[in-house]
């Protein structure tokens, strides 16, 4: 028995307030840190355009995934990076994906210390207080990578 991996679509209201979100950080406005994220189609090679929330954790810098296999994801494994732009500012930076569950649980927590406000609704019911072994069990549904910008 085949299951797909988890990824929750943006509705019509979250897609208009990405559009939003994008078209300030490409006019100079980051909320609360949020920049957008271009990287290239995996199939067309056109720079595919999404706000993200660079997450900063131990010295390192990392992009969650909060609604799980999206296409930026499927789009990011095969480009391995990508550009990140506020305004005119725009920063290319290579990724990998994290493996390791337990790294990737406790990027998972900070993330969702720092932004479940935001996104707490597409983790299934999970949140920062959640348990270690909770934390765990949702790693397979949100991809997580390091980025190293400037590579």
């Amino acid at each position: 028995m085949s299951q797909q991996p988890y990824y929750l679509r943006a509705g019509a209201t979250a897609t208009r307030l990405n559009k939003i979100i994008g078209w300030l950080a490409r006019h100079g406005v980051s909320l609360l840190g949020s920049a957008e994220m271009s990287v290239p189609g995996r199939t067309s090679g056109r720079m595919q355009r999404i706000p993200v929330n660079p997450h900063a954790y131990e010295g390192a810098q990392y992009l969650v995934s909060a609604r799980g296999h999206s296409q930026w994801v499927r789009n990011m494994r095969v480009a391995g990076g990508g550009e990140l732009r506020v305004g005119r500012r725009t920063r290319a930076f290579t990724a990998v994906e994290i493996a390791d569950d337990a790294q990737k649980a406790r990027i998972l927590r900070a993330y969702l210390e720092r932004w479940g406000w935001e996104v707490n609704q597409y983790f299934q019911g999970v949140t920062a207080k959640s348990t270690d072994a909770e934390l765990l069990a949702a790693c397979p549904d949100h991809p997580v990578f390091r980025i190293t910008v400037g590579g």
